[in-house]
C-alpha cells in the first residue's frame, strides 16, 4: 500500500505546474504552453505553477480527432497542490522574478 501511494505521488508531481514552472528550464514551461495552445505570453515566477495551470486551461480548444493533452479536470485539481507549493515556494520565487522576470513563452 506505502508503494502504491508513493507511486501516486510521484505520478501527480511530475505532472504539477510548480514542479514544471520553478524546478525544470524555462524553455520546457514555454514549451508544454505552445504544445497546448495557451494564449498566454508569460507566466511571473510569482506563483507561477498555479498560473502555469490558468494558462494551460486558458488555449485554444482541442481537435475532437486529435485529444493528447491532459484532460483539463487534472489541472483543475492541480490548482489547489499548486497554490500550496506556491506559497511555500514564495521567497524563492520572489528572489528569482526579481533576478529573471517572467517566463517567456516563445511561439
Amino acid at each position: 500500500m506505502k508503494l502504491f501511494m508513493a507511486a501516486c505521488a510521484a505520478l501527480l508531481l511530475s505532472g504539477c505546474g510548480s514542479i514544471i514552472t520553478v524546478v525544470r528550464d524555462d524553455r520546457v514551461t514555454s514549451e508544454y504552453l505552445v504544445e497546448a495552445r495557451s494564449y498566454c505570453g508569460a507566466v511571473p515566477r510569482v506563483y507561477s505553477g498555479t498560473i502555469f495551470d490558468f494558462c494551460v486551461l486558458h488555449g485554444a480548444p482541442e481537435d475532437e480527432n486529435n485529444y493528447t493533452s491532459t484532460p483539463p479536470i487534472f489541472h483543475l485539481l492541480d490548482l489547489t497542490l499548486s497554490a500550496v507549493v506556491d506559497t511555500a515556494l514564495l521567497p524563492y520565487t520572489l528572489i528569482r522574478q526579481n533576478q529573471d522576470g517572467s517566463i517567456e513563452v516563445n511561439r
